[in-house]
């Protein structure tokens, strides 16, 4: 089977040997109502209300929805308004901590005995996938198709970044029974671990780990972005190739994070739903580069002075990685279920784009061998059937076409554009 390629990036995964700790606990934490695609909550608290640590604050009747929980004990301060990334806003319940992290009472593992009560269960822990894609968990684990294989993104592809790797080598228990508990509720027969080959450790342990359970298999995937993309960790693990308009399932697959199955495996013993999780924070301003474990909500200036950040030199700060990472606006953001860093920068490319040269680099590093040039071409002049012929919808915004482009053109920006007018004219 020949591997799908994408590009070779440099790693920079300066904090892999930095064990996670535990971020001071912030004096405010402010916690956005929609941390999930689909329907956002609606809040359930209310100004001066008293919350502890654990307790639903947020909830909706939405079928692609999940439950908001608090990670800290204090007191309701506001109910605000988030703007999101996308330019929608949401409510966002703010909350002044009292230092004391008392557990709510209804916190306690949840009773499972059958498929149906295992997804109540993950829906009630607040689980989305933490990888950043934030799709409701109990969604993708509720398939209508048959699935004979559990595949779980341990890749980590993207430069900086290590929580996943951490997660492995520090609690790689929680990795196996979490995959374990997933094949048993869900009735699939055989899972497969998907790391990459510059991980070394997380593959030795992992594997020694799932020695007793031939029904699990650990894949040593190449050190090529973007190997943790859906679809090519799916081709690169199991041969089958999810087709244009198909998901995961359609190919008889689910794909899990794999620190959101190390959750599950949490969650089933502790009933501590999602209210805290493992980031990176890395970047040429970053004095102290490390793993920090932190409520959601914390303001991004809060994780910044705890890795002695310089915010005066830093030009870029990023949510997630830098080939597929979300610029931050504002540092008294707060920090999101599907925020796995916080990246900060001040050597930025400063390059103005210059007319193709018809290389064809972009083609050669798109991993699902689309062709951007000529779905540029067919943008620019509005042609949504040569989009549909050009696949256009099959791009995943990896970055891979703008990274590779010597020219310096918004390869993948320009994809995403194309791709909103080719929704929008087959809508009309």
């Amino acid at each position: 089977m020949k591997k799908l390629h994408g590009v070779r990036l440099d790693h920079h995964k300066n904090t892999e040997d930095c064990a996670s700790q535990k971020l001071p606990l912030p004096e405010l934490v402010r916690i956005p109502m929609s941390m999930h695609i689909g329907a956002p909550c609606t809040p359930v608290v209310k100004p001066r209300d008293t919350v502890q640590v654990g307790q639903k604050i947020g909830d909706t009747d939405a079928f692609m929805a999940v439950p908001i929980h608090s990670g800290v004990s204090g007191t309701v301060k506001a109910i605000t308004t988030y703007r999101m990334s996308n330019g929608r806003t949401c409510p966002m319940v703010e909350i002044a901590t009292d230092g004391q992290q008392t557990v709510c009472p209804d916190v306690k593992p949840p009773e499972v005995t059958d498929k149906a009560s295992f997804l109540k269960a993950i829906r009630e822990s607040g689980l989305v996938g933490m990888g950043g894609a934030s799709f409701p968990t109990h969604v993708k684990l509720a398939p209508k198709q048959k699935v004979d294989t559990l595949a779980i993104n341990a890749a980590e592809c993207e430069p900086y970044i290590t929580s996943d790797y951490r997660q492995m080598v520090e609690a790689p228990d929680e990795v196996l029974d979490g995959v374990l508990q997933v094949m048993r509720w869900l009735e699939i027969p055989k899972a497969v671990i998907g790391i990459e080959a510059n991980k070394p450790e997380a593959i030795r342990i992992l594997t020694e780990k799932a020695a007793s359970h031939p029904e699990i298999r650990v894949e040593t995937l190449p050190t090529t972005y973007p190997q943790g993309a859906e679809k090519v960790l799916i081709y690169n693990t199991l041969g089958r190739i999810v087709g244009e308009g198909q998901l995961p399932a359609d190919q008889g697959v689910i794909v899990m994070n794999v620190s959101s199955v190390a959750f599950v495996s949490r969650y089933l013993k502790t009933g501590m739903p999602l209210v805290e999780r493992m980031l990176t924070v890395d970047g040429d301003v970053i004095g102290n580069p490390c793993n920090v474990v932190v409520p959601m909500g914390t303001p991004v200036r809060d994780v910044l002075a705890f890795a002695q950040c310089d915010l005066e030199r830093a030009k870029k700060l990023l949510y997630g990685g830098p080939m597929m990472g979300i610029c931050i606006p504002d540092v008294a953001d707060p920090i999101l279920k599907a925020n796995n860093a916080i990246l900060a920068f001040e050597k930025i490319l400063d390059t103005k784009p210059s007319a193709c040269i018809h290389c064809g680099r972009c083609l050669e590093a798109c991993p699902l061998r689309l062709m951007p040039t000529e779905i540029a071409k067919a943008f620019r002049q509005k042609d949504s059937e040569a989009l549909g012929a050009h696949k256009v919808m099959l791009c995943m915004n990896c970055g891979c076409c703008t990274y590779a482009c010597p020219a310096k053109r918004p390869v993948a920006e320009t994809n995403q554009l194309a791709k909103s007018f080719y929704m929008n004219s087959i809508k009309k």
